[in-house]
């Protein structure tokens, strides 16, 4: 029924029908277009809110932390909207965190420093001033604040922000630095006194040889005294002199990279004074490739002058020693053989035309090997290598004996010579030495024929103490050899015998009575008895090397009454 009314509507009016689908259709599609502009509406506003957080989070996770005070429209003062971002309430440790506001960040700075920062930010707001200073927190923080305005590129005002830097650390490695430059600096000028303070011109070189620095006393020897025009000017010592050896030593000392030294002569104040001029090479800015160097000018007069009275002292002693029996030469630090006297050539019989040549002492040693005048030994090359390096190590006199191959003996003595090298000192002693044996053989002799005397003897020297004595002496007293071997006096051998005499109350008197009749002069034989009630018969002789002799004879043993 329905339908077929339906049917008859449309057939009765097409027209009407065919406006109201337009106008539906027409609805439908305003409606989707709707929907799709609003949904791409939603799409912008999300990529703008993501990029609104992208935003805020990449200025979050700066190191810097803010407070900015954002202005929605032109009335800045009085609708600001103000936030703390996250990093500024870490740094300041802010209980409300990002809710916290300026009153609280105040808070966490001293009243005197809360005060400026406010007029800072007064200045900011109002005229648009920025600003940048340092600032302590209570909590022992270094911040650095700076202020400024944001604002559009059509002049319009978007807020102040004022950033909060944390340089703690870095204010803690700047107050390092600056106190080491300090000490530095202290160091320098204790470097700079030291050196000026020197007794002598000195002066440093760069790596061409140009003056690079000197001290005080170098401006003032050369009547000059601005260091800084001398160093511009290059100006050398020895300006005057054609030569300029100070540079030529300075070029020498950077070739060979070794100290150099020079004597220089110069006039001053009328006198011609003698200096030692010193170049010494070093590796400048710590690199193997430039060398520069480090110069000093130090007067030696004085020694120059007791040099030449050492070397007229030298030669006259070398001429005196030429003039001695004894051989001498003196061979110098190169090993050169620089003096020698006439018994030196009669000893080791050297002619004329040997001296013709310079010698060295290993070519007088090789001279004495092929002569057959140099001791046995199983080693010459060792031997020859241990001589030449005494040249480096004597410090003092030595002294030792060379038995020849030809039955000579020979004392030989070794000294350091003033100017380098060694005195060398040869005395034949084979004659000496043959005495001494016969000597030695004769005293041998002596004590053998004391040793088979029955009688005890004793010889003692015109000093007192004892020489000789035998074996008989040793058993009458019952004493050992090790108690004589210090030569005692007569008191110290009647001290040993005292154990003799325990008998006798006054033993000083007794050691007194015995020693005034054996050194008297008219001292006949006398007896002493001992504790073991035998006797012994003592007599004394001078003899002609005002020598006494003690004899000692036992005669027998009694007992007493």
């Amino acid at each position: 029924m329905n339908k077929e009314l339906l049917l008859d509507m449309f057939y009765a009016a097409p027209e009407f029908w065919y406006i109201l689908a337009g106008v539906v259709l027409t609805m439908v599609a305003v409606l989707v277009f709707f929907y799709c502009s609003i949904l791409k509406l939603r799409r912008k506003n999300y990529f703008i809110k993501r990029n609104e957080e992208r935003y805020a989070e990449t200025i979050n996770a700066a190191k810097d932390g803010y407070y900015i005070f954002i202005y929605p429209d032109e009335d800045i003062r009085q609708n600001a909207i103000e936030h703390c971002s996250r990093r500024l309430a870490v740094i300041l440790d802010l209980s409300a965190g990002i809710d916290s506001d300026f009153k609280a960040v105040m808070h966490c700075f001293y009243k005197d420093d809360a005060e400026k920062i406010t007029k800072y930010i007064a200045l900011l707001r109002e005229d648009g001033v920025s600003f940048e200073d340092k600032f302590n927190t209570k909590s022992n923080k270094t911040l650095n604040l700076s202020g400024a305005r944001i604002s559009g590129a059509d002049g319009s005002i978007f807020g102040d922000i004022i950033w909060f830097r944390d340089i703690s650390n870095d204010a803690s490695y700047v107050d390092s630095l600056l106190e080491n430059q300090n000490n530095l600096k202290k160091e320098l000028v204790k470097l700079e006194d030291m050196v000026d303070n020197l007794p002598y011109p000195a002066w440093i070189r760069d790596a061409d040889l140009n003056l690079a620095g000197v001290n005080k006393k170098y401006i003032e020897f050369i009547d000059c005294f601005d260091k800084t025009s001398v160093v511009a000017d290059n100006k050398e010592i020895d300006d005057l002199s054609d030569e300029k050896p100070l540079r030529g030593l300075a070029g020498k000392a950077k070739a060979q990279n070794r100290v150099q030294r020079q004597n220089l002569h110069f006039n001053r104040n009328g006198k011609r004074l003698c200096f030692e001029a010193t170049e010494t090479p070093f590796h400048s800015e710590e690199s193997l490739d430039k060398i520069a160097t480090v110069g000093t000018l130090v007067e030696i007069s004085e020694l120059d002058e007791l040099k030449r009275d050492i070397r007229q002292h030298q030669n006259a002693g070398l001429a005196v020693l030429g003039a001695l029996g004894t051989a001498f030469a003196v061979f110098d630090g190169n090993f050169s053989l620089s003096f020698y006297n006439q018994a030196f050539k009669s000893l080791w019989k050297l002619d004329d035309a040997w001296f013709e040549t310079p010698k060295t002492y290993g070519v007088f040693l090789d001279e004495l090997r092929e002569r057959r005048m140099l001791p046995e030994l199983p080693d010459y090359t060792f031997f020859k290598n241990e001589e030449q390096k005494m040249f480096g190590t004597i410090i003092e006199a030595k002294e030792d004996l060379m038995h020849l191959p030809d039955g000579r003996s020979l004392r030989r003595v070794r000294a350091p010579y003033l100017n380098g090298g060694i005195v060398f000192a040869f005395e034949d002693i084979s004659e000496r030495l043959a005495a001494s044996r016969e000597h030695t053989a004769l005293l041998n002799v002596q004590q053998e024929i004391l040793n088979n005397i029955n009688d005890a003897v004793l010889i003692f020297g015109s000093n007192g103490r004892l020489k000789f004595y035998n074996q008989a002496y040793l058993k009458l007293w019952n004493l050992q050899n090790s108690d004589l071997q210090l030569n005692p006096t007569f008191n110290d051998m009647l001290e040993m015998q005292r154990d003799f005499f325990a008998n006798v109350r006054d033993w000083e008197a007794l050691k007194k009575d015995i020693v005034s009749h054996l050194f008297s002069s008219d001292t006949q034989a006398f007896s002493l008895r001992r504790s073991s009630n035998d006797m012994v018969e003592c007599i004394s002789v001078l003899l002609s090397n005002e020598s006494i002799m003690v004899a000692m004879h036992k005669i027998t043993a009694f007992s007493q009454n």
